[in-house]
């Protein structure tokens, strides 16, 4: 019998996992609304597993309640279950200590699975998930400059380059040019797909 821990910040998510889990493989030993309430019921209950969202309200994020849980003494399996797929997130989880990471559509089957197997020690990954990480964790995060994250941003509001230029108190050329060094680094030829790999890659 593998024991878990679950932590969410919505009480009919803790609801719906405990009724779909509660098996003769996993027993849900507890439930926890936030990563500093995680902590302190995994010190007492010392679960297995603990079944945790990567995004949990006001305080520690998952990532950082991770962190936290593998630091004690015995350290808990972390499994992060959220709907959270972006690949700076997953890499962030697994960096943290987390032993898997999976996506909350998939079935109930497969999380009551994935407990059990990090509970053994595997790592849980959906395949589409795995291939993701080893490929972002071969390509190094592209390092653009503060001004550049700026320019991101606001690019990633729909405005013009005239507007940021307006908003950063430089010239439209100056913007251009830092476009031009974005899609540079990001290997990337338009401004959607600048947006959408700096969001993929948790640039912005």
């Amino acid at each position: 019998m593998t024991t878990v821990l679950i932590v969410d910040d919505h009480p009919v998510v803790r609801s719906g996992l405990r009724a779909v889990l509660s098996s003769d493989a996993v027993e849900v030993i507890g439930e926890a609304a936030t990563g500093e309430e995680a902590i302190a019921l995994a010190t007492h209950l010392k679960p297995d597993v603990v079944l945790c969202d990567l995004r949990l309200g006001e305080g520690i994020d998952g990532v950082e309640t991770t962190s936290a849980l593998r630091a004690l003494d015995p350290a808990p399996a972390v499994l992060i279950l959220t709907t959270y797929d972006r690949d700076a997130e997953i890499l962030g989880a697994i960096e943290a200590g987390a032993a898997g990471y999976l996506l909350k559509d998939v079935a109930p089957e497969t999380i009551a699975d994935g407990i059990v197997r990090a509970a053994a020690g595997d790592m849980v990954l959906a395949p589409h998930l795995a291939s993701r990480v080893l490929r972002s964790m071969r390509q190094p995060m592209p390092k653009l400059t503060d001004r550049e994250i700026e320019v991101l941003r606001l690019l990633a509001t729909g405005v013009t380059n005239k507007e940021i230029a307006k908003t950063l108190f430089v010239s439209e050329a100056t913007v251009k040019s830092h476009l031009a060094h974005i899609f540079t680094k990001l290997g990337v030829e338009t401004r959607s797909r600048a947006i959408h790999v700096a969001q993929e890659t948790g640039l912005i």
